[in-house]
């Protein structure tokens, strides 16, 4: 009997390894590129790739397959156990988990409304375009990606498990003149849980209203944080929980555990679990049943994320969190807090409302100095109203310091993935206090 290509592979890995996964992964993707206000390019294309985590002799390895023939899965293993032995042995690690496990479906992952929908997201994307343009904007861009597909995983220690699922990414920038524009992404599992025109609207009246903008000032400024620049602090943040990048010197959170390192109006957790969460999934790259696990509960650091290898390194148990080479989190996610936008905006006397971040980049990750710069609406608060835009500015900061000063959450939270927010992140607005602004810098 005929073996599949998971099963192939997985046996000529064990003559030489110790430990090995194999998760084959088949995607459909559908892309939609639109520009001035016109739809670009369309594609769809499919594949199917292995991924292939192996070690042998405590040398670890990962690659990647995607031609199944005999011979092809012959000459890969064979450079697998050629290229280890140049390898230096990791005396640190310590093994994947054993199965079996048993798994429980998870929420709102795969809608077949999406993986038929093909021809029907060039007729959303155009009434988003509209959708923009009707708030007053002049020109739009963006994309909409629809992905359908299966998982299979397969380890040498009893793991073995399958899923399929469906996604869907909306984002577009509307601009209403040369230095006024908005942004906003709208990102799903399920179809029905999202809305492109919405977030096209959105997008346009932030862009109308950034006309005009003033050159912003250096100072300090209480700072409202839409969903989309949140998630890119946030995402920054949820990174430094990572065992390994602890281990490395890459973490500003060495040391805390159990203590006390934000504001007591935070709780963050990570859950591969979360229904509708884009990166849900019902096991980690080891097999583990993925969970929820709190991160940071009313400002107080509770646990670090691991896998099998790292959690007996530190004399834990594996938090589920496992990528192929080291722990990763899953879906990023704010508890929702108590207040509306517009109450939040109004507890500011002097401050910014900032709808956008881009080139988030970290001076020192060990300390969690960084800099950003805001984009797209930049709006100045004064005395609890939105008095006119901004432009040019540069945030220098620390990135547990602005946890430190988290002074409200809202209550309405927004799935935020995209260019620079690679992990999904659900947030509220979130109202930091005392956020330095630099000195400004042209085309910011």
């Amino acid at each position: 009997m005929n073996m599949d290509p998971q099963e192939m592979i997985m046996k000529s890995l064990q003559e030489y390894a110790s430990d090995a996964v194999v998760i084959m992964e088949t995607d459909d993707h559908d892309l939609v590129k639109f520009s001035n206000n016109r739809i670009s390019i369309t594609k769809s294309w499919q594949s199917q790739e292995a991924l292939v985590f192996a070690s042998i002799q405590k040398r670890n390895i990962l690659t990647s397959m995607r031609d199944f023939s005999e011979q092809a899965i012959e000459n890969s293993v064979k450079g697998i156990v050629a290229f280890a032995k140049n390898l230096v042995p990791n005396q640190e690690y310590a093994g994947i988990a054993a199965g079996p496990f048993k798994y429980r479906p998870i929420q709102e992952t795969f809608d077949p409304r999406i993986k038929e929908m093909k021809d029907k997201s060039i007729d959303l994307v155009e009434g988003a375009i509209q959708a923009a343009l009707n708030e007053g904007a002049q020109r739009t861009a963006g994309t909409f990606e629809i992905r359908s597909g299966e998982i299979a995983l397969l380890t040498s220690n009893g793991c073995e498990g399958g899923e399929r699922g469906t996604s869907a990414y909306f984002s577009l920038r509307a601009l209403a003149e040369k230095d006024a524009s908005g942004h906003k992404v709208a990102v799903s599992r399920m179809i029905s849980k999202m809305d492109i025109e919405e977030a096209a609207k959105a997008a346009g009246q932030i862009a109308v209203d950034a006309k005009d903008p003033r050159p912003g000032k250096p100072g300090v400024y209480d700072v409202l944080f839409d969903p989309l620049p949140a998630a890119n602090l946030l995402e920054n943040f949820g990174n430094n929980f990572c065992i390994m990048n602890i281990e490395s010197g890459l973490s500003c959170l060495d040391g805390k555990l159990g203590k006390r390192a934000g504001s007591p109006e935070m709780t963050f957790y990570d859950d591969g679990t979360y229904p509708n969460g884009m990166s849900s999934s019902k096991f980690d790259a080891e097999g583990v049943p993925t969970r929820k696990n709190v991160l940071v509960e009313n400002g107080t650091i509770k646990t670090f994320l691991h896998n099998t290898s790292t959690a007996k390194r530190h004399n834990t148990k594996t938090t589920a969190n496992a990528g192929l080479i080291a722990p990763e989190p899953t879906n990023l996610i704010v508890e929702p807090g108590k207040y509306r936008k517009e109450e939040m905006i109004e507890r500011i006397k002097h401050g910014l409302y900032i709808t956008n971040l881009w080139y988030t980049r970290f001076q020192n990750y060990k300390t969690g100095d960084f800099s950003t710069i805001p984009r797209d609406g930049i709006f100045f608060i004064r005395n609890g109203r939105i008095s006119y835009p901004v432009r040019n500015m540069r945030i220098s900061e620390n990135i547990m310091r602005i946890m430190g000063n988290i002074e409200a959450v809202g209550k309405v939270p927004e799935q935020v993935r995209g260019w620079e927010v690679e992990t999904p992140v659900i947030t509220p607005p979130i109202l930091v206090k005392n956020i330095r602004i630099t000195k400004p810098v042209e085309g910011g």
